[in-house]
């Protein structure tokens, strides 16, 4: 009997930023508040807020639990407008349009998790920037849902393992909620460290 537990779809958007944050928040339980995280937080909540209606046709659905017991992914989409039978997930992001791997991923997951609840096929869905209210619409092609099938495979070994990966020491973490908890600049440090410890101690060779 499969007793694999579900992870959160937001594990494979972290995943994909960066691994370590993922272990320290799916695993350590690790979460810390910055201005980005707040601002997050504030753009979801407000369309979570708005009640459920329909207009000109169209029902929309927001903060809509949503699943795969295939992939075991759980999650709650931002809004899902329904087209006759057919839902259009829509994730909403704070800040001004760019261009993620991750929020793709994150998006055509919970496209893959209306499926499988539903039954029905789901052919795109949007990203919807708060900063800039900028929409781009998405396709799920048949790469991305491959992707999406990767991805959570490797965040649910990652889990079952309790394996921590070491820090990016990159750009990533300059503006990251859990630069402090992380440590990166410390633990590169720590390596580049003994890795000259090392080299201390072999003996040259000799040259005749």
């Amino acid at each position: 009997m499969d007793k694999q537990e579900p992870i959160m779809i937001s594990a494979l958007n972290h995943y994909l930023y960066c691994p370590r944050r993922c272990a320290l928040v799916h695993i350590e339980q690790v979460w810390d508040e910055n201005i980005y995280t707040m601002r997050g937080q504030d753009a979801h909540e407000n369309v979570h807020e708005d009640s459920s209606h329909s207009l000109a046709g169209v029902r929309y659905e927001r903060a809509l639990p949503i699943w795969s017991k295939r992939l075991h992914l759980v999650g709650k989409a931002d809004l899902v407008e329904f087209h006759g039978e057919i839902p259009y997930p829509v994730e909403y992001k704070s800040g001004r349009h760019k261009t993620f791997q991750n929020d793709y991923v994150q998006l055509c997951a919970q496209a893959v998790c209306l499926e499988d609840m539903l039954g029905v096929k789901v052919e795109k869905g949007a990203l919807y920037w708060h900063g800039s209210r900028e929409r781009k619409e998405v396709v799920f092609t048949d790469e991305l849902r491959r992707r999406v099938e990767d991805v959570a495979a490797e965040v649910h070994a990652m889990i079952a393992e309790k394996r921590l990966p070491p820090p990016a020491n990159d750009g990533r973490c300059e503006d990251c909620s859990l630069k402090d908890s992380c440590m990166p600049g410390a633990i590169a440090n720590k390596g580049m460290i003994k890795k000259a410890e090392m080299e201390l101690f072999i003996m040259p060779h000799r040259t005749e």
